[in-house]
């Protein structure tokens, strides 16, 4: 757990579709996620408190680097939340360690603005489809060089791989890729923790015991999974579409939050 050594007057989040928000869903269709639940956290404790979030569905760590760290350079927030590489990771190749020195490049001009940052490890692949879990050896050689730059440039680590309650299916959404609502408030409670921020829930409580699924249910699943997500995914990239097409940050800019938990406009 780390120790919280001052208040936090300002955050951003930088990333992609995990910082985004999907698939935690307001009632209005808006995406909210770990970042948003851990901005309210913390504007209901800091009076001024502001928050910006500017991850994009989609995005590759080039493009992350690109389009949203200058933004946190010019800003100057106390605290930034840096998660990228999940969408390179996936790709059909990746060098893990070129990946890894673009990450420890980045997160070192992040850090010379004299903010905290944070980082995570991806999650343990271990108990997905076969089809994803064929990522889990570079997900986890990945995991490792991260920490090693994190420690490099005095960055904190937020560890997703150890959390087991994320190996229910439970938490992840349709695709499999993205966070439920419930996986997307454990992690912020993960987080928050990780910050020595105060919580009282615990991320690593178990879900209620389920029903086990019966075989030809999960084989009807996998089959639903790979006709409405994979084959889909896989046409648009043959294609040459990107995911993130047309969709631009949720919060772009460092506001006070509403009631309501959005920074106000």
């Amino acid at each position: 757990m780390g120790e919280r050594t001052e208040p936090v007057g300002s955050f951003i989040a930088l990333g992609d579709s995990f910082t985004e928000g999907l698939d935690d869903w307001r009632p209005d269709g808006r995406p909210r996620g770990w970042a948003d639940r851990v901005a309210e956290y913390m504007g209901e404790r800091e009076p001024g408190f502001r928050y910006a979030n500017l991850a994009v569905r989609g995005k590759l760590l080039d493009e992350i680097v690109a389009e949203q760290l200058p933004v946190a350079e010019r800003l100057r927030p106390d605290l930034v939340a840096f998660c990228a590489g999940g969408n390179d990771i996936i790709r059909l190749s990746c060098d893990t360690d070129d990946l890894a020195a673009r990450f420890d490049a980045a997160l070192q001009r992040l850090t010379a603005t004299g903010a905290r940052v944070f980082v995570f490890t991806g999650f343990d692949l271990g108990r997905m489809h076969p089809v994803i879990r064929r990522l889990r050896g570079r997900v986890a050689c990945y995991n490792e060089l991260m920490r090693a730059s994190a420690d490099r440039h005095g960055a904190t680590v937020v560890d997703l791989w150890g959390m087991t309650p994320l190996a229910d299916p439970r938490t992840w959404g349709r695709d499999r890729l993205h966070l439920t609502a419930e996986g997307h408030r454990r992690v912020a409670l993960r987080v928050l923790e990780t910050l020595g921020e105060p919580v009282t829930d615990d991320w690593r409580t178990p879900l209620p015991v389920a029903e086990p699924a019966p075989w030809r249910h999960r084989q009807v699943e996998d089959l639903r999974w790979m006709r409405e997500f994979v084959m889909p995914f896989v046409r648009r990239r043959l294609q040459g579409h990107r995911t993130g097409e047309g969709f631009a940050a949720k919060h772009s800019d460092l506001l006070p939050l509403s009631p309501g938990g959005h920074p106000a406009t």
